[in-house]
């Protein structure tokens, strides 16, 4: 099995489709799987108001990349502000993946040949997840499946942000930059394309001043899975200077990018077979911002 690069995992909000979104792109991509379903409790209803006994979340992996869908209702809807750049071996690959997930969907970009690509298109399949589908190599990549994310407006926030995150992340680096010359579809000086690490995972950035109707959101989040206290109060102090907390260790960013900083911790909890303790740890973790891990394992075990 190959490796799982799940220092941080990607989030996707649905209203109630995680589980069949799960199964849906699993079925799509190598080294993929689903590894975990949790549901919910009698507790925490008045946060979360879904039914007892329906999906929460479900863990899973395209490509080694660690995902988590999340149902949380109707709240955000995800849009192309985040999309995923998936690396196909073959001309038919990319054939197969580009008609499965385009069903339902829409196409941003057509299925065509471009400079950078002898066969790339960019679409927002029927539960709202864009992809960037593109025939290629994965070892050019360092993933089969990589996180973009596009910063919309005249500014040009990609290359500072890749400079923030890189200053806080370990193992992280600004891999490659092209910028937009004079003459070309965007502002000269704003990043057309940019690869980066962080956590040793992939990560892409581009800029857009073109007026898209849409920016971050909650729809897409980055989890990052932490083993210490220290940890997520240090990421908690760097991603929140200019950023906002918010209710559950999820936070907006300067850029308003979210992430979750969540301890490794409280998944192995809401695993454990005793109902009593998994919803005493769930009505814990719902009255928190930043998570605290002894007052969660205090919670576990109706300390």
């Amino acid at each position: 099995m190959a490796k799982i690069l799940n220092r941080i995992t990607n989030c996707l909000w649905f209203d109630k489709e995680a589980e069949e979104a799960a199964k849906f792109y699993t079925s799509l991509f190598p080294d993929s799987g689903i590894d975990n379903t949790a549901y919910y409790g009698k507790e925490g209803f008045e946060f979360h108001g879904q039914p007892e006994g329906s999906v929460m979340t479900v863990e899973f992996r395209l490509g080694g990349l660690g995902f988590l869908g999340l149902n949380g209702g109707p709240v955000f809807k995800i849009n192309p502000s985040v999309s995923f750049f998936a690396v196909c071996d073959t001309l038919e690959e990319t054939d197969k993946v580009w008609n499965q997930l385009v069903k339902g969907g829409s196409v941003l970009m057509a299925l065509d040949k471009y400079p950078w690509s002898e066969k790339y298109g960019w679409l927002q399949d029927r539960f709202g997840v864009s992809w960037q589908i593109a025939q290629g190599k994965v070892e050019e990549v360092g993933q089969r499946i990589t996180p973009s994310l596009l910063f919309v407006g005249k500014e040009g926030h990609a290359e500072a942000a890749m400079k923030f995150y890189t200053s806080i992340f370990k193992e992280s680096k600004i891999e490659g930059v092209m910028k937009y010359e004079k003459g070309e579809q965007d502002i000269p000086g704003n990043v057309k394309h940019a690869q980066f690490r962080l956590l040793d995972q992939v990560f892409m950035a581009m800029d857009s001043s073109h007026d898209h109707k849409f920016n971050f959101n909650e729809g897409v989040s980055f989890c990052i899975n932490c083993t210490t206290q220290e940890e997520i109060d240090r990421y908690w102090a760097k991603l929140t200077e200019g950023g906002e907390p918010v209710q559950c260790g999820w936070l907006k960013d300067r850029f308003g990018v979210s992430w979750q900083v969540v301890p490794v911790q409280l998944s192995e909890m809401l695993k454990d077979p005793d109902k009593a303790k998994t919803q005493r740890v769930t009505k814990a973790f719902m009255q928190m911002k930043k998570f605290d891990i002894e007052k969660l394992e205090e919670a576990f075990e109706g300390a």
